[in-house]
């Protein structure tokens, strides 16, 4: 067995904004791991936000032993963007090798289409209503808000969708006093849901809180250690594969969660089709899908996954798994 692993980069179809900050171009790392005749992939994005970067996951992955599988992943590594990498190519690798798809491997019954959030950069109302308008076709949009100007862009948003429904993902930029400020709004304006309004290390704030829309855990939620501090805050987790370690960690998170009575949500990172192609599997059935990283990508890989008026569809076998 070996495993290699190097940066890329793919630009973005146009700036992405959020409260944090302004992107132009998605940085992933791309693990291939080969044994014998057969090759497996995967890829992650390092996030600032968990104290990653590109160097700090490659010396991850380069500290693992020759020979590794999902098991020894677990013990070797946290959960985190590194250890997805390797993760999914270990998934591909063995389906692969058996000539069957991840998902038989996995037990799951076979995949279909899942409707897909598409993202709305953060920016002024104007540019935002245009940006509605221009995806007003889409079922589901999500909005990156977080500021205070943020009723204005919500109201343009509704105004250049009126039909879609849409998440609002404040990204830690709210308070619990500013949730509650503006719910009578977000209901008013069709809001399904609200991701992360306040910051991880002070949710303690949402506990007893009148959540007249549902609040989803984001940032407060990686694996399933996570969990027992979600009680009371949260109505809905957000699985992220580069914040739960993989695709091993994040089927067992999804059950975890929908035991304890959460919703799911499915989300991502800005990346590619490989990095998509797992989370499809995770998204089955979930009650919001938000893959849309390679739909904001000016190139993608090949064969990339299919997006259309049923969502997002689960990759070939080309891709991966």
């Amino acid at each position: 067995m070996e495993i290699t692993a190097k940066t890329e980069q793919f630009a973005l179809a146009k700036p992405f904004t959020i409260s944090r900050g302004t992107k132009v171009a998605a940085d992933v790392v791309t693990v291939e791991i080969r044994d014998g005749g057969a090759i497996g992939r995967g890829e992650c994005v390092p996030y600032a936000r968990y104290g990653e970067s590109l160097s700090s996951v490659m010396d991850q992955i380069r500290g693992l032993p020759e020979k590794v599988s999902r098991a020894d992943l677990m013990r070797l590594l946290p959960s985190g963007a590194a250890r997805n990498a390797v993760d999914c190519a270990l998934w591909d690798l063995e389906a692969k090798q058996r000539g069957e798809r991840v998902w038989a491997l996995a037990s799951l019954k076979e995949p279909g289409p899942e409707i897909c959030a598409y993202t709305l950069s953060l920016g002024e109302p104007d540019a935002m209503e245009l940006a509605a308008r221009e995806n007003a076709h889409r079922p589901l949009l999500k909005i990156k808000l977080g500021t205070p100007e943020d009723m204005p862009r919500l109201e343009a948003v509704r105004r250049g969708a009126p039909r879609s429904r849409l998440i609002v993902d404040a990204n830690e930029g709210w308070s619990a006093e500013i949730y509650s400020d503006l719910a009578p709004h977000l209901l008013r304006l069709g809001v399904a849901l609200v991701e992360q309004p306040v910051p991880a290390d002070q949710d303690e704030s949402l506990v007893g809180l009148i959540k007249p829309v549902p609040v989803c855990a984001d940032e407060s939620c990686h694996d399933r250690a996570s969990l027992k501090k979600l009680k009371g805050k949260y109505d809905v987790i957000n699985i992220k594969l580069d914040k739960t370690g993989g695709l091993t960690e994040a089927l067992a998170l999804k059950r975890a969660a929908m035991e304890e009575g959460y919703g799911i949500m499915v989300g991502c990172m800005v990346g590619t089709s490989l990095g998509m192609a797992p989370a499809v599997l995770v998204a089955q059935g979930a009650g919001f899908t938000d893959l849309d990283g390679p739909l904001l990508l000016k190139e993608d890989r090949m064969p990339p996954l299919a997006y259309d008026g049923h969502g997002v569809h689960p990759s070939q076998a080309a891709l991966w798994g």
